[in-house]
């Protein structure tokens, strides 16, 4: 696991992110114990307090809970909240800057019909 200390996103940000990812790729499931805060730090070789602070502002949102004593868990609507979140974040982000790209570089269908097969498939989900 890697954190890139060079971004302007913080330390604690880009791990929560990636513990995002991990719930929205099924890595790790509604209901399943998070990784330690202990573990976890050594893995990033942080220290625990960048941890402690990645899993307040996720449990703030309400992706994982605290069992006293027991540890961190996945929230069982964590799915729902993370790709909600994520949306958000795309298309006040993301896409616009794509958009962007496209009147610039003048992209065609032709030249987007991957992309567009693509989304016509998450479509039928």
């Amino acid at each position: 696991m890697s954190i890139d200390f060079k971004l302007t996103k913080g330390i604690f940000q880009q791990i929560a992110d990636n513990l995002c990812h991990q719930i929205l790729e099924g890595k790790l499931l509604p209901g399943e114990r998070v990784p330690s805060v202990r573990d976890l730090a050594a893995d990033y070789e942080v220290n625990r307090n960048t941890l402690l602070r990645t899993y307040s502002v996720l449990e703030d949102a309400g992706m994982i809970v605290n069992k006293r004593g027991v540890g961190f868990f996945v929230a069982d609507n964590a799915v729902e909240l993370i790709r909600n979140n994520e949306k958000k974040e795309f298309f006040s982000n993301d896409l616009p800057e794509f958009m962007r790209k496209v009147k610039l570089l003048k992209l065609t269908e032709s030249d987007l019909m991957d992309l567009l097969n693509l989304i016509k498939n998450n479509t039928k989900l």
